[in-house]
């Protein structure tokens, strides 16, 4: 059995102290910092961790250090005028990179009801165009107060969080105090690097309160999954040491930014990652037309590589055709009205994809297909060229991501909840599959229904009426009274309204839960009381409560 280890790099400081039994261990505020949790190998399988970086960090806290000093009258190489571009660049990223001060508290996963302790953690960001700092969206995920200080100030100025966009793991600030933006320059974004070209990550990382800059060479580039969100986008894999702080902080090359620092590999020599340009343009222009509402495109099926000889066979594919097998596709997509299970996609936007389900990228390099898919915007449409059944065709469809029936991650947001005779309902989410024994195979699974969650009994509030009941904990709630169960809300209105004298509920592995009504109710509040738990229901599921006014019409005008 392999572990591969992935950690984001915002610095905690103080930690959380109520855990339970078997919890995922999550440090400070941001994308998980510590998550101590084993299982088998898989494409999709992380381990998280703020432990201590790997040796060899390459810090330097003076300016004057990375100047090219020559002596006078002597000739100036390419190479050396390079290094002063080099210097010049890093002179103007220290009028704009800046320390993020960030407070966070998040629901428990065991106890919605109540929050965390709050944690402290710092981050790093830098100024871009329009009188805004960019950072990384695990820096200020579930914040309560953000502070950011500039290079060679001791002032902390209050942030606003403008927009987060969890997907692509960034987020913008804002302040509104003019003084702050004295001498403040923005950095430009440049391009996607080349491999082996030089870069310099520029942050404030642990060991020390004034700003580092670390120089490392691009080792790859291709898509990773952001273990901030479990999305699979491009990133670029650099040899500099990215260590707890340097999240949010510019990697510049040249005279521009080539991307965010944000992860790196644990146990690994001097492994970090950033993110590249094409995805930060992608998250700007889309909080530039939408405001908020920051998506990437998803090809929403599942696929199969053809690279098996009898196989493309077999689907009728001549020599010079390549391309991947649908085997599922979500039926909440676009893409569902146009394609089928077993068409073979040859072809994105004219791009033809390899029997390995790459496409060509730069020069002799090659990246997966995906990447196509989520630089799409939820407006726009995708051409796809299929064989189906030995004939080509072509169709328009939007790549729009679906909502996946099991949430990967979720944060700024209120916890679900339902409280009903002791037994506390919730939504299923891969945090709480990552921190009990639920079965990972809900993960796989596409929703039949917009808006369709799988339900679970969390745990059982011990009383009598429930008696016998405690081995349903982490069970799934199929039906209610018979009607099949669409999400948790759904669930609490059933059972609110309801109106016969026994709630009898469906559970998986045929299994079966009922409960007198009216004894339930009593003592769902009675349990309320005893463990000075606020509301049997959280927020989110509650009625909104309209304010009702007399209106009084107008009186007619007398002529």
């Amino acid at each position: 059995m392999s572990f591969l280890c992935v950690r984001t790099v915002s610095r905690f400081r103080s930690l959380s102290r109520a855990l339970a039994p078997g919890f995922l261990l999550l440090h400070g505020n941001a994308a998980p910092k510590t998550a101590v949790f084993f299982r088998q190998q898989s494409s999709n399988t992380r381990l998280f961790s703020s432990y201590t970086a790997p040796s060899g960090v390459e810090e330097n806290n003076s300016k004057s250090a990375l100047k090219n000093k020559l002596p006078p009258g002597k000739e100036v190489s390419s190479k050396d005028a390079k290094e002063k571009i080099t210097t010049s660049a890093i002179d103007l990223a220290l009028n704009s990179v800046v320390k993020v001060f960030t407070v966070s508290s998040k629901p428990r996963l065991f106890q919605p009801w109540q929050i965390t302790m709050q944690s402290e953690s710092t981050g790093s960001g830098f100024v871009i165009s329009g009188k805004k700092i960019l950072t990384n969206a695990h820096v200020v995920a579930n914040q309560t107060s953000v502070k950011v200080r500039k290079h060679g100030s001791t002032t902390k100025y209050k942030a606003k969080v403008q927009a987060v966009g969890h997907e692509c793991d960034l987020a913008i600030l804002e302040i509104d105090n003019d003084k702050f933006w004295e001498g403040m320059n923005p950095l430009e974004l440049g391009d996607i690097p080349s491999m082996q070209d030089t870069v310099y990550v520029v942050g404030y990382p642990k060991g020390g309160d004034t700003i580092s800059v670390s120089k490392g060479v691009v080792s790859r580039v291709g898509p990773i999954k952001y273990s901030h969100s479990g999305t699979e986008l491009l990133a670029i894999q650099i040899d500099a040491a990215i260590n707890n702080g340097n999240s949010g902080g510019p990697v510049i090359m040249g005279n521009k930014v080539a991307g965010v620092a944000f992860e790196s590999l644990c146990y690994s020599d001097s492994i970090g990652y950033i993110i590249p340009t094409p995805v930060i343009r992608h998250f700007l222009n889309a909080i530039e037309e939408s405001g908020q509402d920051v998506s990437f495109g998803s090809i929403n099926l599942t696929y199969q590589k053809m690279e098996n000889d009898q196989l493309r066979k077999d689907f009728k594919m001549s020599d010079k055709m390549t391309g991947i097998l649908i085997n599922k596709i979500n039926p909440l997509s676009d893409v569902h009205k146009v394609l089928k299970k077993d068409d073979v996609i040859l072809a994105i936007d004219g791009v033809p994809i390899g029997n390995d389900s790459s496409v060509h990228f730069r020069k002799k390099e090659r990246i997966t297909f995906k990447h196509l898919v989520s630089m799409k915007k939820p407006c726009e449409t995708a051409l796809l060229k299929v064989l189906r059944e030995g004939k080509e065709y072509e169709f328009n469809s939007s790549l729009k991501s679906v909502p996946p029936l099991v949430p990967k991650r979720q944060y700024d947001k209120s916890a679900s909840y339902y409280i009903f005779g002791g037994l506390v309902f919730l939504p299923l989410t891969k945090p709480y599959i990552d921190s009990s024994c639920v079965s990972e195979s809900a993960l796989g699974k596409m929703p039949k229904k917009a808006g369709e969650q799988v339900v679970i009994i969390s745990q059982i509030l011990e009383d009598d009426i429930n008696t016998g009941y405690s081995i349903f904990e982490d069970f799934q709630v199929k039906k209610v009274n018979g009607v099949q169960v669409h999400n948790l809300k759904h669930l609490y209105k059933f059972v609110e309204e309801c109106c016969t004298e026994t709630v009898r509920m469906d559970l998986e592995k045929d299994k079966v839960i009922t409960l007198d009504y009216k004894s339930a109710k009593k003592v769902t509040s009675k349990i309320l009381k005893s463990l000075k738990i606020p509301s049997a229901v959280s927020e989110d599921l509650q009625p909104k409560q309209q304010n009702k006014r007399s209106i009084v019409p107008p009186k007619s005008k007398e002529h």
